[in-house]
């Protein structure tokens, strides 16, 4: 077990001075006055600080101090009793309290040209600070800062106190300090000095700057775009294009959504992302959306105020022409293929039709006149007779030919018996006559 863990520490030395309504203290830490130190540096104590009015009914108020500091607040021209003690934290320590001492305070001047109401108005890292002047007369004004680690030392810091750039013997009452501010991880102090015409001057109170908490976030830009039914949403963050709040604070984004044309609070959605890029797509084609969007810090539990509101119309259902134009081509492809196939059912009707009343076969020109009697009605083939007509005509064709032939070799041979021709000359050119009458009738 170390010794500097289970020492307890001693009590601290304190002294007063009540001046102009306040009382000034100055600690010295517990190991002031010996030589040999257990506690070798004392910056590590921090101070609390008891105090109450010396009634019987007082109310006691505790609150924590620097080494040197002022105590405002109090009653004019009372007493007031007090006790520190010191503590290290870092270790869970805490020290025996000082003897009580006691004091009474005094009546404050009022010095009308005194710098009053100091108010620090932050935004997106820019700082500003602004005070009220009561005095009408002419009065210049130096505002001054302290480095907030120069509170926990021991020593005198009145000469620490720098003054702000451009904001030296003005006249107006308020005063950028932005360029103070070269970083955002300790505490900074501001105070106003006034000087009169006749040289005379005044001192604020002090204000306690902590960079990041008192800061505000501003409200974000946005851009919005469509593509399809995808509502796209680019956010720039708060500060514009220096990014000095994305340096900083980790920011979340709260988008808020809804038709333009309902005041329904049901159809107001909302989306939070941590990047800058959203993509909306739960939306309705041919519908005009409005988009807002804020930033958060979860951290700081601070918010922005809502951008301003943009407006988009999301474009017409593709879709829809798609499924008319395939509707349209599909019922005319079936009213193309009944069509079809009514022509090609009429075209066969209408062949066996001809087929059956008007047939296309017609007698050899060389039996016309022949057997006419035998064309004159056409007949329907059955099933007892599967010969065609034509081929049944041919044969009646032939037989009437070949009787007609018989008739004619009869008159030939009945006129040579008769002696009319008598010659060879005649036979043989009877002979070849026959001959070529058998086989043209063939």
């Amino acid at each position: 077990m170390f010794p500097y863990v289970i020492a307890q520490i001693g009590p601290p030395e304190i002294h007063l001075q009540s001046i102009n309504g306040v009382i000034k203290i100055q600690v010295s830490p517990p190991e002031a006055n010996q030589v040999r130190k257990m506690w070798i540096s004392p910056l590590n104590f921090k101070y609390n600080l008891v105090i109450w009015e010396n009634s019987s009914d007082a109310e006691v108020r505790s609150q924590s101090i620097f080494p040197m500091d002022t105590i405002s607040g109090l009653a004019p021209e009372t007493t007031y009793c007090l006790k520190v003690q010191a503590t290290l934290r870092f270790y869970y320590q805490e020290g025996l309290f000082s003897p009580i001492h006691c004091v009474k305070t005094t009546r404050k001047v009022n010095d009308l040209f005194c710098p009053a109401n100091l108010k620090v108005f932050a935004l997106n890292m820019q700082f500003h600070l602004h005070w009220n002047n009561p005095y009408k007369q002419h009065v210049n004004y130096t505002v001054q800062y302290l480095i907030g680690y120069l509170k926990t030392l021991h020593d005198d810091r009145s000469a620490k106190w720098l003054s702000v750039p451009r904001c030296e013997n003005i006249t107006n009452t308020k005063c950028n300090f932005t360029s103070v501010i070269t970083t955002v991880s300790g505490f900074y102090y501001l105070r106003v000095q006034a000087m009169t015409e006749y040289n005379k001057s005044c001192l604020s109170n002090e204000v306690k700057i902590d960079p990041l908490r008192i800061n505000e976030i501003g409200p974000p830009a946005i851009r919005v775009d469509i593509s399809d039914v995808f509502l796209h949403v680019q956010i720039s963050p708060p500060g514009g294009d220096e990014k000095i709040m994305t340096e900083h604070y980790y920011l979340s984004y709260q988008i808020v959504y809804w038709k333009n044309s309902s005041d329904n609070e049901e159809d107001i959605k909302v989306k939070e992302i941590k990047q800058t890029i959203a993509t909306i797509s739960d939306l309705t084609p041919s519908t005009q959306y409005c988009v807002k969007v804020k930033a958060f810090s979860e951290t700081y539990n601070k918010s922005s105020p809502f951008s301003n509101e943009e407006c988009i119309k999301t474009p017409g259902d593709k879709m829809l022409p798609l499924i008319i134009l395939a509707t349209f081509v599909t019922a005319l492809i079936a009213v193309l293929v009944v069509a079809v196939l009514v022509i090609f059912f009429l075209y066969q009707a209408y062949n066996k039709i001809k087929y059956v009343f008007f047939p296309s076969c017609t007698p050899p020109l060389n039996i016309e006149g022949f057997g006419g009697q035998l064309f004159g009605s056409p007949y329907l083939p059955t099933a007892e007779e599967p010969i065609e007509s034509c081929y049944v005509i041919e044969s009646i064709i032939e037989e009437v030919n070949q009787n007609d032939f018989k008739g004619y070799k009869h008159s030939k041979q009945s006129s040579r018996d008769s002696g009319n021709y008598s010659n060879d000359d005649d036979t043989s050119g009877s002979k070849g006559s026959e001959g070529m009458l058998e086989k043209e009738i063939i």
